[in-house]
């Protein structure tokens, strides 16, 4: 199955974004808010990136895939930390370029292998790589449980899978869940929670951790440090800025509410 226009338009958006992200004042916002300055499109943090190296046991001689690796956060960040071996994937091009340049600067390229590649159809054989991470892709993506079926393919047995995902909370109602949906990722809708797709393609669940909070005060740091930089921002962005901000206010407060939430699942395949 072909992506829809509307995938396609948003893998455009993130070319887009990640051609933006080489810019000194777009690497200061992701410095300020996720202490790293690769560009990155997803909510992963350093602390949490930290957290996600130790849980998957990434070490020299491990190899890891991350999908929808953009420019290289934080695949990139955990082939520097642990010494493993990292495979970078995703569709738009322009991501995986500047991935390729900063995997020189930051002398991991011997370990590093990059691949355009849709992650409903990895071009890999089965039992592939030791771990699996992708932050904040499944929401964007609407195949999400062919994803999560591939994912479960190219793994490992013995393997382990780290992920973090935004999604509505179920049984909100309609002004909640609209409210909710407004300020989420555009693929954010499914019709089954996670825990029943991860359970429908071979997963078991090792641990859940919420990030839900940490979400919205990194939310509410990036307005401040985006409004600081609003005279270098703007020309850069080309969007309406106001209405940049005034959305992610609006984010903010239904996380507060608790009716969007983001999460970070451990998870290893089922015997």
């Amino acid at each position: 199955m072909g992506l829809t226009a509307a995938e396609l338009a948003k893998r455009d958006d993130f070319a887009a974004q990640y051609r933006r992200s080489t810019q000194a004042p777009i690497r200061q916002v992701d410095c300020a808010v996720c202490g790293c300055d690769y560009g990155g499109t997803s909510w992963a943090d350093r602390a949490e990136v930290d957290g996600i190296i130790r849980a998957l046991g990434l070490a020299p001689g491990v190899s890891l895939l991350e999908i929808g690796a953009g420019a290289g956060w934080p695949s990139l960040y955990m082939a520097r930390q642990s010494g493993c071996e990292v495979t970078l994937t995703d569709l738009p091009f322009d991501g995986l370029a500047i991935a390729a340049k900063r995997a020189v600067e930051d002398h991991v390229a011997d370990r590093c292998r990059l691949a355009v590649a849709d992650a409903a159809h990895l071009p890999f054989a089965d039992a592939s790589f030791d771990a699996i991470n992708h932050s904040d892709v499944l929401c964007c993506l609407v195949e999400k449980q062919a994803v999560l079926a591939e994912c479960r393919r190219v793994l490992r047995p013995g393997g382990l899978m780290a992920f973090s995902v935004i999604y509505i909370r179920e049984g909100l109602s309609k002004p909640d869940h609209a409210a909710a949906a407004e300020t989420a990722p555009e693929f954010v809708e499914s019709e089954r929670s996670y825990p029943e797709m991860l359970d429908a393609t071979g997963w078991e669940i090792v641990t859940r951790d919420d990030l839900t909070a940490r979400f919205s005060e990194n939310c509410l740091r990036k307005i401040g440090v985006e409004e600081s930089l609003r005279g270098d921002l703007e020309p850069l962005m080309g969007v309406d800025f106001d209405a940049r901000q005034a959305r992610m206010r609006r984010r903010i407060e239904v996380l507060n509410k608790g009716h969007l939430k983001r999460e970070l699942f451990l998870v290893r395949p089922r015997p």
